[in-house]
């Protein structure tokens, strides 16, 4: 089987204002990034948008109907200070969540061993009922609810490795003891969340906080001492990544020192724990990342471990 990436060019419709991190640019690092000889054995599919009952699944009526009635008709339309909509966003959110709920149907029909979907907006930061920090839907959550609802899976984990906690897929899950939930993240910072003393309603929460310069020792060592024991555990029967890397050295929104190679473990580890639980089946969704050259580098080196896997 192969590795597939997704992505689709109305990613670039969700346009924020100039200078905004969340830029259009970054899809087009990514793809430029895995435009060598050696991601030719890609399985390269264009996304295909979500609907409503796969967004239901995470988020009631009235999120669906605010996000609908938020968009504008020219201009921008701010959610918050970070959180901005153009006329094209909703389409963009529409095919970022679609993705996710479409890796998931490659995976478990066996067409692809693991997928990785190279879209925009994000998704880590959505809470069911509010959009946030540059995200609209929960995309990996509706990943997870997809998988149980249509796949028959009766437990999932997220690992997610952005620099920043991903505050929609802990709220998601927080009461559901089929899904886990684990995050390392760089505290003090946005959202706020992310103690390590969250453990959700059946211990299906882990998070674990690094301080400001934490580098590849530290988050190896969080990897191997917490969140590789804790995935083991659990079980889950499918894995995926909330891949951020904003995590990286260059990264101008947080202060973690980790590299290319520190993002190339982290997948080999997660692969390993796919491979032992999930027959292999893992899909990674693009979160944060807002150095070009950085993002680039880290998602071919992402990349580079699933195809090896």
């Amino acid at each position: 089987m192969t590795t597939a990436l997704i992505t689709h060019p109305d990613c670039d419709l969700h346009a924020p204002p100039e200078k905004h991190p969340e830029r259009v640019a970054r899809i087009a690092a990514v793809l430029s990034a895995l435009d060598g000889p050696e991601f030719d054995a890609l399985t390269r599919l264009r996304a295909r948008p979500v609907t409503s009952d796969q967004l239901l699944r995470v988020h009631p009526h009235n999120h669906l109907a605010a996000m609908d009635e938020a968009v504008p008709q020219d201009g921008y339309s701010f959610i918050d200070a970070d959180t901005v909509m153009a006329p094209g966003t909703l389409t963009a959110a529409h095919l970022s969540a679609g993705a996710a709920v479409q890796a998931v149907d490659l995976v478990m029909a066996g067409d692809a061993r693991n997928v990785f979907c190279a879209m925009r907006p994000p998704g880590h930061h959505a809470e069911p009922e509010t959009a946030m920090g540059f995200c609209f839907f929960s995309n990996a959550a509706i990943a997870a609810r997809h998988a149980q609802a249509v796949h028959g899976l009766e437990r999932v984990a997220v690992v997610d490795f952005d620099v920043h906690h991903g505050n929609g897929t802990e709220a998601a899950f927080f009461h559901e003891p089929t899904l886990f939930y684990a995050s390392t993240h760089q505290h003090p910072l946005y959202p706020g969340t992310g103690a390590a003393d969250v453990t959700g309603v059946a211990d299906n929460i882990l998070n674990v906080p690094l301080p400001p310069h934490a580098d590849g020792a530290m988050m190896r060592a969080a990897y191997e001492e917490k969140i590789l024991p804790a995935l083991d555990r659990f079980a889950p029967q499918l894995l995926i990544i909330s891949a951020g890397f904003d995590g990286h050295l260059a990264d101008p929104l947080a202060q973690m020192e980790l590299t290319d190679e520190d993002f190339a473990w982290m997948t080999q580890q997660l692969c390993a724990v796919a491979a032992r639980h999930c027959e292999g089946r893992l899909i990674s969704l693009l979160e944060g990342g807002y150095d070009l050259d950085a993002l680039g580098s880290a998602t071919a080196a992402h990349l580079r471990a699933l195809m090896a896997a």
